[in-house]
């Protein structure tokens, strides 16, 4: 086993985990890198990361130092995190292929030695020499070390140390680093493992079809499938069919997913689908909300329920899920993990209460003719796995008593499941990733004809969400969708592009001023 116990102290530092799992399985699959067609055992990963760790300090890497890791998902992806984490270095991981604008932000404020990504990546080269870091290639997933790992004393660089910087869109659509600690990391991941049963154990092959510069692919899945000793399958650029012929030809267990993911699956041809997940045990669906029609859908066509949950990168991420011993509930996202306490609270953060005592008598609460939407309030959040502010001072953190007010806005049904209903900031959730609309309304407002815009979320049969962007021409500018389309190509993310341009004489507006968003999405 490789979890701690009694006669066994806890990992204070996440490279730990490769360590253990390479002591207590050296010789069982780590990394199953589908696209390369590479496989690592734990022993060559720790290897890997290791020779990966004296690479960056040869480079200049010192603890504490930031290391942007902009690789594609796959084994060089998993050595270039643990190979910076064992530098004792703050890893940043960025998505590949993400536009200059974005990494200019990001690198500006992170500040790194060195950016590890391909030499294809132009872009990123640009940006890293902007920022005056050094740029080196990929690890090499089967390099050995030709010493030992640097050293380094884990009680001063694991624990709070700084382990991972996530750069997550704030309301305003600036991106911000949420700093995420050795400490927050792991507690997380005990956390999630403390489950029952188990999301993941050592026996499992978990496929992550997941972006692992994504807060849940990498903490969520890869640094939980490390914590269990598990392997992680890695497919690569989803495709549906592609995928249902991995699942058998690599024994995957385990899914984690998207709700557009599992939605996607369901046009592989039915016996096929069922065929696919044959072997598979179970489903965890996050990152964004898991419609009930794709759930019902899902079960139906291959015997399976999704399990889903809610997290944030704040969180590290996981916060709560869906009861994996139990069928789940169609829009609920679950109960709090264990050792993680969650209330709703009001904008002051005060706690909500209700004028009545709750009953004594338990069949009391049936029916009782009130609405537990009328009850909803913003989400707060305490426990070890919480981040340590926002980079870099660390502002906007849990407060003096450790309580973390977030921008979710929920309610807990009679059973005391979470529901989520909306969002304080009007977030669109694309595929699982945030998009924040002000930052698409800033890119889409440099264009000289545009004289107003605003975007909002609409609903998508594949990505759960799309980004609808409302655009108020200036008179006689001739303004056309493909001029906006065009310009956002080369500012923003794919996920981030409007897929929807409409054109309008003026934007609707609530009596006190602000966008009527609801109104908006019907134009």
């Amino acid at each position: 086993m490789t979890s701690s116990g009694p006669d066994r102290p806890a990992p204070v530092h996440v490279a730990d985990l490769l360590t253990r799992a390479a002591a207590d399985r050296p010789d069982s699959d780590a990394v199953v890198d589908v696209t390369a067609g590479t496989t690592l055992t734990w022993s060559a990963l720790d290897a890997a990361a290791t020779a990966e760790a004296a690479r960056l300090r040869g480079a200049g890497v010192r603890p504490g130092d930031r290391v942007v890791i902009a690789l594609p998902d796959g084994a060089g992806f998993c050595v270039a995190l643990f190979g910076a984490l064992r530098a004792d270095a703050v890893a940043v991981p960025v998505g590949p292929g993400s536009v200059r604008r974005e990494l200019d932000v990001i690198f500006s404020q992170a500040g790194p030695s060195v950016v590890v990504a391909e030499e294809a990546e132009t872009a990123t080269a640009e940006a890293a020499a902007e920022a005056g870091a050094r740029l080196l290639g990929p690890p090499d997933p089967d390099a050995a070390p030709g010493g030992p790992a640097p050293e380094h004393t884990p009680e001063e660089w694991g624990g709070e140390a700084l382990a991972v910087l996530v750069f997550t869109s704030g309301t305003t659509g600036r991106p911000r680093g949420v700093q995420l600690s050795h400490r927050a990391l792991l507690a997380n991941r005990e956390q999630t493992a403390a489950l029952r049963p188990a999301p993941v154990t050592p026996n499992d092959r978990v496929l992550l079809a997941l972006p692992l510069f994504h807060v849940y692919g990498m903490a969520a899945g890869l640094l939980q499938v490390c914590w269990a000793g598990a392997t992680v399958v890695l497919p690569g650029r989803f495709d549906p069919a592609r995928t249902a012929e991995v699942l058998v030809s690599t024994r995957v267990s385990v899914v984690a997913g998207v709700p557009s993911m599992f939605r996607a699956l369901l046009d592989v041809p039915a016996p096929q689908l069922r065929e696919a997940f044959g072997g598979v045990r179970l489903c965890t669906s996050g990152g964004a909300p898991l419609p009930a029609a794709w759930l019902t859908a899902f079960r139906e066509a291959t015997g399976l329920s999704l399990h889903e949950g809610y997290g944030l990168s704040e969180g590290g991420p996981v916060i709560t899920t869906n009861d994996l011993g139990r069928p789940p509930k169609a829009g609920a996202v679950g109960r709090a993990l264990p050792g993680v306490e969650m209330r709703l609270v009001d904008s002051d953060g005060a706690p909500l209460v209700t004028d009545e005592p709750e009953p004594d008598d338990p069949e009391e609460l049936i029916d009782d003719g009130s609405d537990p939407t009328d009850d909803t309030g913003l989400i707060a959040l305490r426990g070890p796995n919480l981040f340590s502010g926002y980079w870099p001072d660390g502002h906007g953190g849990p407060d003096a008593d450790g309580w973390f007010r977030t921008a979710d806005v929920g309610y807990l049904d009679a059973d005391g499941d979470l529901h989520l209903v909306d969002r304080s900031s009007d977030l669109v959730i694309v595929n699982g990733f945030n998009v924040y609309p002000r930052e698409v309304e800033q890119v889409v407002g440099e264009l000289d004809a545009v004289a107003e815009v605003a975007v909002v979320g609409v609903p998508d049969d594949r990505t759960g969400a799309a980004v609808k962007a409302v655009v108020v021409a200036a008179p006689g500018s001739g303004l056309t969708e493909e001029q906006v389309r065009e310009h956002c190509a080369v500012r923003l993310a794919r996920f981030k592009r409007p897929a929807v341009v409409t054109f309008a004489e003026e934007l609707p507006r609530t009596p006190t001023g602000k966008i009527a968003r609801r109104t908006l999405a019907q134009l």
